[in-house]
This record gives C-alpha cells, structure tokens and sequence, in this order.
C-alpha cells in the first residue's frame, strides 16, 4: 500500500520521467486523473485533482505502461514491481 503523501508523488514522477515521460500539471476536461499522449511520450496530470487521486492516476498509468526497466536503477525497478503487483489502496 502507497502512502498518500507528497513524497510518494515525487518517486512516482521520477519513476515517469527516468523511463523517458514527461510530467505535467494542466488544467483540464479529465475524465480521470491523468491522460497518457503515446506519440510524445507525455502524462498530462489533472492539476486540480487532490493529492490521492494524482497518485491513483500515476499508478494505474505505471501499471499499463512498458517501461524498459534497464533505464532505471534498483529502488526504481523495486518500486515499479511493487506497483505492479499491488493493489492500491487510498
């Protein structure tokens, strides 16, 4: 289980941008709490969402997405597995 807290947004957007995304906080018409844009490697964030649901996104984003996990080093491979295998829980 991820905390809810600032630190974990952090190490998440670090996760994104190791693997070759670009973060970014934008005001929106969000369906959800962020939107992948495939071609240029992008996550749009919903800037207006709360600190839980920044975190949701980016998870469930992580857990779709193919990251070459020789880009990032062991914490990073570490966390993203355990995202992978755990269900979040906010």
């Amino acid at each position: 289980m991820l905390p809810a807290t600032n630190h974990t947004l952090e190490k998440l957007e670090m996760l994104l941008k190791t693997a070759g995304y670009k973060v970014r906080y934008e005001k929106g018409n969000f369906k959800t709490g962020a939107c992948l844009l495939l071609n240029s490697r992008m996550v749009i964030v919903n800037r207006f969402s709360n600190l839980e649901s920044k975190i949701l996104a980016l998870v469930e984003l992580l857990r779709e997405l193919e990251v070459d996990f020789r880009l990032l080093d062991e914490k990073q491979v570490a966390f993203l597995q355990e995202i992978k295998q755990t269900k979040l829980q906010l």
